[in-house]
């Protein structure tokens, strides 16, 4: 454990770039000329395996020109607390398996639903969003289906509808599939110009779909879409879903870092009111993957899912148990990392990280904003940079057809990783900010850097003679 710690160090501190140049052909082979058959090697050559096999081939979220994904630097304290877990490898399903673990588990998640709002909420830790979504709409259809069994109950189900805005996270039309609901159970509601589900547009809707028969199941906000970083109206979508009893579910994957910020928690304004809740701790409050949670403002709710076993929960048990909390039977107790952090850390600098997080996010905006080459193409309400190569002179198309290439250009160098999504039917490239110590100007070498290989590979598709490998390489 020591050996290991000490090589993770050397490699934090001397990544001079978020990944290295070697090519994807060249990382295959090496994983596919591993002898797992072979007698084992014991740890000293193992550890040296795993520093040059993995380690030196690593991405690294907390090195400044890393701005692609919902990725974020961890807090070591929450390292610490990772090492505790794989070593005691507790579960948390049942109280004889975790004892103090089940009672520090309910303490996180009642902490975590004060914050949002609920006087008396719960909920359960889960392996990320696309779980915690899932359970949350798993929920609802329960809920939905109340007095209903056999041919009724089916005959119900395939009436059900969750009703969502198109920048909404997949899993929530994946959880619809998984729950055996119709192919166009889905509906999308209208957004506004910055990609907000427009409460008077979800007022249509739910007239349209009751004069068709269709039962709402659930209205799914999101506070942080993946692609704008924007956060839905919860105020009024809350007060449309309170006026017809509807089960209103909010996605703060993204968002919920905000609940630790005393400058910024009134933008999720109305989360309060949502009958469930998503939360990515690993995306928003630095901790290792996986720590994600589905909080629910009624205790009640959660036990919709229960379900019994004579081996893991008894009728009339006396000991608490969390498996009926949950869809997992074998968990992690990942409310320990959690733990580790607001006792290590504190929920104020995680607060603090998120303020100066939105105060880099908007001066990188400003500086896109004022760069001859590139254009700023949407507010954001995190810390979501969405932006294309386009000088004046140059087509639509040709912009177009570079998005793709400057992000792989970018990534096969291992100087720069950016993301790419579409935007109004256009491709465009995307930065994600989640490392609180990534400066501005870090962050404007970075554009610039994409800047100069869009630059290249223009001319290069204008037929220029330099060689673009050369051309990239300097």
């Amino acid at each position: 454990m020591g050996e290991v710690s000490s090589r993770i160090s050397l490699r934090l501190a001397s990544a001079d770039a978020p990944s290295t140049n070697t090519p994807q052909r060249e990382l295959a082979d090496r994983a596919a000329a591993v002898d797992l058959d072979a007698p084992g090697i014991g740890g000293p050559a193992l550890l040296q395996e795993l520093d040059e096999l993995f380690l030196a081939e690593a991405v690294w979220y907390h090195h400044p020109a890393y701005l692609s994904h919902l990725n974020c630097p961890v807090d070591v304290h929450a390292v610490a607390a990772e090492a505790v877990l794989a070593a005691v490898n507790p579960s948390v399903d049942t109280y004889d398996q975790s004892r103090i673990g089940t009672f520090l588990e309910r303490r996180l998640i009642s902490w975590i639903a004060g914050r949002i709002g609920y006087s008396r909420g719960d909920g359960i830790f889960t392996s990320g969003g696309t779980q915690s979504n899932l359970q949350a709409l798993f929920l609802a259809r329960e809920a939905a289906l109340t007095g209903t069994s056999g041919p009724s109950r089916a005959v119900r189900q395939q009436q059900l509808v969750v009703l969502t805005s198109p920048q909404s996270h997949f899993s929530i039309a994946k959880a619809a599939l998984l729950l055996g609901l119709r192919d166009d159970a889905v509906i999308t509601v209208d957004t506004d110009d910055a990609g907000r589900m427009d409460p008077a547009a979800l007022r249509r809707v739910l007239d349209e779909i009751s004069e068709d028969g269709r039962v709402p199941m659930a209205v799914s906000a999101t506070a942080g879409t993946t692609d704008r970083g924007v956060i839905d109206p919860l105020e009024p979508l809350a007060e449309i879903c309170r006026g017809q009893r509807l089960w209103l579910h909010v996605d703060a994957a993204y968002g919920c870092g905000l609940l630790a910020s005393d400058r910024q928690a009134h933008r999720l304004a109305g989360i309060d009111s949502a009958r469930s809740v998503t939360l990515d701790f690993h995306k928003a409050w630095f901790q290792p993957v996986s720590s994600s949670a589905l909080v629910v403002r009624d205790p009640a709710d959660l036990g919709r899912g229960a379900w019994h076993a004579d081996y893991l929960n008894p009728a009339g048990g006396a000991e608490p148990n969390q498996v009926d909390k949950s869809l997992q039977t074998t968990r992690r107790f990942d409310a320990l990392k959690l733990y580790a952090t607001l006792r290590g850390t504190g929920v104020g600098a995680v607060g603090r990280a998120w303020d100066d997080l939105l105060d880099l996010t908007q001066a990188v905006h400003h500086h896109v904003d004022g760069h001859a080459e590139l254009q700023l193409l949407a507010p954001t309400d995190l810390t979501t940079v969405l932006f294309r190569w386009q000088p004046a002179g140059v087509a639509d198309q040709d912009a177009d057809a570079l998005v793709a290439l400057v992000r792989q250009v970018l990534q096969e160098s291992g100087r720069v990783m950016v993301a790419k999504t579409v935007l109004d039917s256009r491709p465009c490239l995307k930065l994600t900010l989640l490392d609180p110590e990534t400066t501005a100007e870090q962050v404007s070498q970075s554009l610039d850097e994409v800047a100069e290989c869009a630059r290249i590979l223009h001319r290069h598709r204008a037929g220029a003679p330099a060689s673009l490998a050369e051309e990239v390489a300097r």
